[in-house]
């Protein structure tokens, strides 16, 4: 399955590879041979705290440049008729405007805004143009957005 990103979070993934790789790498090596000096590692916390961090950070690698490979770059969408990936619209809800931008869910943050084309409202926005009304299901029943913008 593709990861869609914008040409911005695709350049800080390779920037935290590199690090992971050329830095982080180095720095668990060292506390691994630190920690060996410390006599018998069966019973050494050190060394199993160590090689904990040595795998989660080679697992993050291998996500990280499994991510890449798979990348598909999303190009911030201008001037659209329709929502898509990269879209930046606005809608009314509930008597406010709020701001949203459909993205991957890599770069979801929704506190900021940024929704994931992968979620349920962000699948809704999908396809939609300015006076179209989405209707979210929740639990405490229904909550009906309409778009106004598509910036």
């Amino acid at each position: 399955m593709p990861t869609y990103l914008s040409e911005e979070a695709l350049s800080a993934l390779k920037s935290e590879l590199e690090t992971r790789k050329k830095i982080t790498r180095g720095e668990i090596a060292e506390d691994i041979g630190a920690a060996k000096e410390l006599g018998d590692i069966s019973e050494n916390f050190e060394y199993q705290e160590a090689k904990e961090r040595q795998s989660l950070n080679e697992a993050r690698i291998f996500e990280i440049e499994a991510m890449i490979h798979d990348t598909v770059i999303v190009e911030e969408s201008t001037g659209g008729s329709v929502i898509t990936l990269g879209t930046t619209f606005i809608v009314t809800v509930d008597g406010e405007e709020k701001t949203f931008s459909l993205v991957g869910s890599t770069e979801a943050d929704p506190m900021s805004g940024r929704i994931s084309n992968e979620s349920p409202l962000g699948a809704a926005f999908f396809g939609r143009k300015v006076g179209d009304s989405v209707e979210i299901d929740v639990l405490s029943g229904k909550i009906v957005y309409t778009i106004i913008k598509i910036q």
